[in-house]
């Protein structure tokens, strides 16, 4: 992927950072930047090699990885707004009928609150996946873990450590808690409640978790096309695809959540809720919080094996940031650190272009 020449803007400049990072093996980069009343999606090169490839759009779909996630947030927030559930849930009240409850050896029971904010003490991945992943470990190592892995996983998950009292990210909580929020109003899908009562709303018309959605880019690792990312078991933990106008419309909801269906909601995922260890960063519902130079800024991170995605906003000064990138996470992270360097100089108002 050529990048374009640098010119003088300090927005250019870093933007120009932002699509170094991604090569060399990605062939799209789509970005969304809301400074104030402006807002803008940059896109560049194509969905996939060769010279038939179509040209990336803003509305190319991108796999968010773990971006998922807040939208999960979301999904709960909302439901919480509603009445249909609260935060201070056990797990096994929306667990569905016969489902094994995993089994706490101190403290308890585990809350919706505790799977949102990564102090569950689930591990990071249910007990089963790596069995199961190995053979597809650099392609999809989720694709064969279902509904009934997850089940099992449960009756085999054991927590050591108190509910609420211990930082851990997981996959599992995150995924479960997905699974849980369908239960919990009787839904058919993670992706159809999604559909219902986010996107719609939003005005959200290209995001989904279908992995044959049209209009995607192919993921690539290290220059090996990938097929499309799939997580039928914790859906709410990766499944969510989206181009980056959806999450320019997604994060100026965030900026401004107005009076709307999913006002309150809106508000209660950017609402500190602990502190995070061995730093001064803080976490909503799933949303890290961090203050940097002298700027409140609430982001998130995701990648699958063939796709790399930060989103970012900062409420008291209306910008946010959205990259995305058809290729997997690098060991160094630098696409994510540019696109967050991106997010704190608009914030910061140091930028110009």
């Amino acid at each position: 992927m050529s990048t374009p020449p640098r010119v003088g803007t300090s927005v250019d400049r870093l933007y120009g950072e932002v699509l170094r990072a991604a090569e060399p093996y990605a062939t799209a980069v789509a970005v969304a930047l809301v400074d104030g009343e402006r807002a803008q999606v940059r896109c560049h090169g194509r969905l996939g090699r060769g010279p038939g490839a179509a040209a990336c759009t803003p509305e190319t779909g991108f796999e968010l990885g773990s971006v998922t996630k807040t939208f999960t947030a979301l999904l709960l927030a909302d439901l919480a707004a509603r009445g249909e559930l609260s935060l201070d849930d056990p797990v096994e009240s929306h667990l569905p009928p016969d489902w094994p409850t995993p089994s706490v050896r101190s403290g308890g029971p585990i809350r919706l609150l505790h799977l949102a904010t990564h102090t569950s003490g689930l591990p990071r991945l249910p007990p089963g996946l790596l069995a199961g992943a190995a053979p597809a470990w650099f392609s999809n190592p989720y694709g064969r873990y279902g509904e009934r892995q997850l089940r099992d996983g449960l009756a085999r998950t054991t927590v050591r450590s108190r509910p609420g009292g211990r930082y851990g990210y997981s996959n599992y909580g995150v995924g479960l808690l997905g699974r849980l929020l369908v239960e919990a109003v009787g839904g058919p899908s993670y992706g159809q409640l999604l559909a219902e009562r986010v996107c719609r709303p939003l005005g959200l018309r290209d995001t989904t978790c279908a992995p044959d959605a049209p209009g995607r880019a192919t993921g690539y690792r290290r220059g090996r096309a990938l097929p499309p990312w799939r997580i039928p078991g914790l859906p709410g933990a990766g499944a969510v695809r989206a181009g980056a106008a959806d999450l320019l419309h997604y994060l100026q909801a965030h900026l401004r959540p107005g009076d709307g269906q999913l006002a309150t909601a809106l508000r209660e995922v950017q609402r500190p809720r602990l502190r995070l260890p061995r730093s001064g960063d803080q976490l909503g519902l799933i949303w890290q919080h961090r203050h940097a130079g002298g700027r409140e800024l609430w982001f998130h991170t995701g990648g699958t094996r063939g796709f790399t995605a930060f989103v970012g906003f900062s409420p008291p000064t209306g910008t946010a940031v959205a990259a995305l990138a058809n290729t997997g996470p690098s060991l160094d992270g630098r696409f994510v650190q540019r696109s967050y360097e991106l997010l704190k100089g608009l914030a910061q108002g140091s930028l110009d272009g």
